[in-house]
């Protein structure tokens, strides 16, 4: 069956995850009024605003008055589905998010990139330590809880969706992008640690994303400059990148990001990174491991995509490819 690249996926995830007391398995499920409310919505946008819905654009909140406007003239021209938020304060953040929430058509989805919580982007928050060094410990439940204290951060500041945990399994020492990112080489340790931290945060009512899917962790180029390519088996890549992957969707993990690498075992497609193949998002990824949840790319534009792929193609191929929201799609 053909797929309906314009389903309200934002509009359903937004009712979702602002939700009071929702818990991991709900970001799976609507109700028949959240339905409706849907599609009430979705009825009255134009098709150029129903596209746009599955973009998510960048905002920041220490660029001043020119980025604001920016951001706030693509809100009211295009109606966009969401905003990732990056360097900035927490306080200007949160007068920004609600600024920008009451001039759109439809509630934003507001996420942002805090893999060892907010205080990667933000200043005057508290910085926790980044996935590696929590990997140094033996204590789930010490990562549960550092998952359920940035849910709370998140909160605060109306974030409903964090990319994180990261789950790519870091056995490339020559790695330059991952690294201390990660929970470490293990991938026992890197699926069971990413589930906890996963589970704090969808415990409080913030959708988790697993990345950088099918893993990033075994590469020596940065895909933010270039296009990696993994030369690995599919059994390699069964036995150790997918792991953790697949036990954070058995846990019920609300999303996952999928990444900008170039893998022949899965795609023999010059370089077309596996965030634009078929084969990897909708055929491993939904049909093969079973994943029903929300799917995102990695930020498109990245080097590992724009080089070989102008922006307008490369969105388009992303949604042929079965992803549901486009991150940093560009113009």
């Amino acid at each position: 069956m053909k797929r309906n690249y314009f389903i309200p996926a934002t509009l359903t995830i937004c009712l979702l995850v602002t939700t009071l007391g929702i818990y991991a398995q709900d970001f799976y499920q609507t109700s028949p009024a959240a339905e409706r409310w849907v599609k009430k919505k979705f009825r009255k946008l134009s098709k150029d605003q129903r596209i746009a819905q599955l973009m998510i654009i960048r905002a920041h909140s220490n660029l001043g008055a020119e980025h604001i406007a920016q951001v706030t003239e693509l809100i009211k021209k295009y109606n966009v589905g969401g905003l990732c938020f990056f360097q900035g304060g927490p306080l200007r953040q949160a007068l920004l998010t609600n600024e920008y929430q009451q001039i759109a058509k439809t509630p934003l989805l507001i996420s942002i990139d805090g893999e060892w919580g907010l205080g990667m982007r933000l200043d005057s928050v508290i910085n926790y330590p980044r996935q590696l060094m929590m990997g140094a410990t033996t204590d789930s439940k010490l990562i549960y809880s550092f998952g359920k204290a940035v849910g709370e951060q998140c909160k605060r500041l109306g974030i409903q969706v964090n990319f994180a945990p990261d789950v790519d399994v870091n056995n490339n020492p020559l790695n330059p992008v991952i690294n201390d990112r990660s929970f470490g080489e293990d991938k026992y340790k890197v699926a069971s640690f990413g589930v906890a931290y996963m589970k704090g945060m969808q415990d409080v009512g913030v959708m988790a994303s697993a990345k950088h899917f099918p893993g990033h962790g075994d590469v020596s180029v940065d895909s933010h400059k270039d296009l990696p390519v993994i030369n690995k088996t599919r059994e390699q890549l069964d036995n150790l990148e997918l792991y953790p992957f697949r036990e954070l969707i058995k846990a019920g993990v609300g999303s996952i990001m999928t990444a900008h690498l170039s893998i022949p075992s899965i795609d023999t497609t010059a370089n077309l990174p596996s965030s634009l193949s078929n084969k990897n998002v909708t055929g491993l990824l939904r049909n093969e491991l079973g994943f029903q949840g929300i799917t995102f790319t990695d930020a498109l534009e990245m080097q590992g995509v724009a080089k070989f792929f102008p922006m307008g193609e490369a969105s388009v191929m992303s949604l042929i490819a079965g992803n549901d929201l486009l991150c940093l799609p560009g113009d």
